[in-house]
């Protein structure tokens, strides 16, 4: 079973790094989208084994915190995060992290590898993670944008489905209700 203090621990931090952001599209602070990220991987960690579960937790909630911020600050962050969760937990994050030094078309390919490379628990918390934001679109979001998240989407689930079959699915579901914001 994973360890609360170690949730508390990472949701306080969390908490602290997303404290001036919001949801896209909504009025509420981000930390609500991490906390129903975690809320998948506990769900997950009911109905299937999923190996390191504080890890998959950790990560879950802390999987923006990189992207997130100012470039300018990441490595004393990494250091930080080094220093207070470990190296398996930065190793996690920085995989789940997209490269902003790389094309723009390539990102998501490049953090699928990294996370391939890390395992099952931080393919779940990106499975965990699309799924969660599957929701409906924010109003700005042109029928491009809204085509190539889901495009996007589908290519998570066609290159990480193998690592839950729960997670795979809900995915799955996911997608297949979002194809209801496209346009005509």
């Amino acid at each position: 079973m994973w360890d609360q203090e170690k949730y508390q621990k990472a949701i306080a931090f969390a908490g602290y790094m997303h404290k001036n952001h919001l949801v896209p599209g909504k009025e509420y602070n981000y930390v609500v989208h991490v906390s129903n990220v975690a809320a998948e991987i506990a769900r997950l960690i009911i109905v299937e084994k999923i190996g390191n579960e504080d890890l998959a937790i950790q990560c879950a909630l802390l999987h923006d915190v990189i992207e997130d911020t100012d470039e300018a600050k990441q490595n004393e962050l990494k250091e930080e995060l080094k220093k207070e969760f470990g190296d398996e937990v930065l190793g996690g994050l920085l995989a789940l992290s997209k490269d902003d030094k790389i094309d723009k078309e390539k990102r998501m390919e490049d953090s699928i590898k990294r996370i391939k490379k890390q395992g099952k628990e931080i393919a779940c918390v990106k499975l965990a993670d699309r799924i969660t934001n599957l929701q409906k679109p924010p109003d700005y979001w042109d029928k491009d944008k809204i085509k190539k998240y889901l495009d996007e989407s589908i290519m998570i689930y066609d290159e990480l489905n193998i690592y839950s079959d729960f997670l795979g699915s809900r995915l799955r579901d996911k997608i297949k209700e979002y194809e209801q914001y496209l346009p005509a």
